[in-house]
């Protein structure tokens, strides 16, 4: 099977029109690593984000409220988790239907089958992920691109695969979309159409993975790439039941390799979508054993 089909340029929005939002117009603060919203005041980071990324307040308002309920179950971490959540714009990623649930707690439709998760959830794997800037970071199925566009808030080197050809064209084009609006922070994310079972070894080893489709063991290719002491957070478990482990690569002195597993929800089952395979260019079934 061919591993380097690439999607790098645009295509038609197929599947769903999303949000056009804010980014029709220039965003009035070029992204730096020193920018920082408000982290305690909803009215501030309200007036903060409108002056420096132009966003809009009704959505501004719904995610600082979203965010502190993230809080209050503890889904974010450290100071730069905070403000990760609070500098992703949710609102460009989804569907215009789903406008009036952007910052709902549920999964959301984003066509082709597939769904963009809740953002409890993304914040708690991001989180459990322990992203540090100039890390190498790889996520298997970028869907929406809300979870890639979330790390790059955390580092400068995002590599996302995903598997479904029309919808890796239209998340790719909306990145594109957003960069020529002024976030240039997405320019750090390579993506990529493929399995992503196989990983991306040209740009291997990584730092850290996420994977956001589940499957009932850890694929060994992800494994591989994964650099001692790595992290990889992933739904583990059979369909619609997975728990979702932290994984952390050990080596030992004799180069014995081990794995370190941690369920970050407990034992609370969380359902994914199914981790799909390629054979040749179609999609066919999952790659559970």
């Amino acid at each position: 099977m061919d591993r380097r089909r690439f999607v790098l340029g645009a295509a038609a929005l197929a599947g769903g029109a999303l949000l056009p939002a804010a980014a029709l117009a220039k965003v009035p603060s070029p992204y730096g690593v020193d920018l920082l919203p408000p982290l305690d005041d909803r009215e501030a980071f309200i007036v903060w984000m409108k002056a420096n990324r132009g966003e809009d307040p009704t959505f501004l308002g719904q995610r600082f409220d979203r965010y502190l309920q993230l809080l209050e179950h503890r889904d974010l971490f450290t100071p730069a988790d905070k403000r990760a959540f609070l500098m992703t714009p949710r609102e460009e990623f989804a569907l215009k239907q789903n406008a009036a649930r952007v910052y709902d707690r549920a999964f959301l439709d984003i066509g082709y089958g597939v769904t963009i998760s809740g953002p409890n959830l993304v914040g708690r794997m991001t989180s459990s992920l322990a992203v540090k800037r100039g890390d190498r970071v790889l996520e298997i199925g970028t869907g929406s691109g809300y979870q890639s566009a979330y790390l790059s808030y955390l580092t400068d080197k995002v590599f996302s695969i995903e598997i479904i050809k029309p919808l890796a064209e239209r998340t790719r084009k909306n990145y594109d979309r957003l960069i020529d609006a002024g976030y240039t922070e997405y320019a750090t994310i390579s993506t990529r159409n493929d399995d992503g079972y196989y990983g991306w070894e040209e740009a291997a080893p990584f730092d850290k993975i996420v994977v956001t489709c589940g499957i009932d063991h850890i694929p060994p290719p992800l494994l591989k790439q994964l650099k001692p002491d790595g992290i990889m957070v992933i739904p583990v478990g059979p369909p619609g039941a997975q728990h979702v482990l932290k994984v952390t690569r050990r080596t030992q002195a004799d180069g014995t390799v081990t794995v370190d597993r941690a369920d970050i929800y407990r034992g609370s089952i969380v359902p994914f979508v199914p981790f799909t395979k390629l054979e040749g260019t179609e999609i066919k079934g999952t790659h559970d054993q």
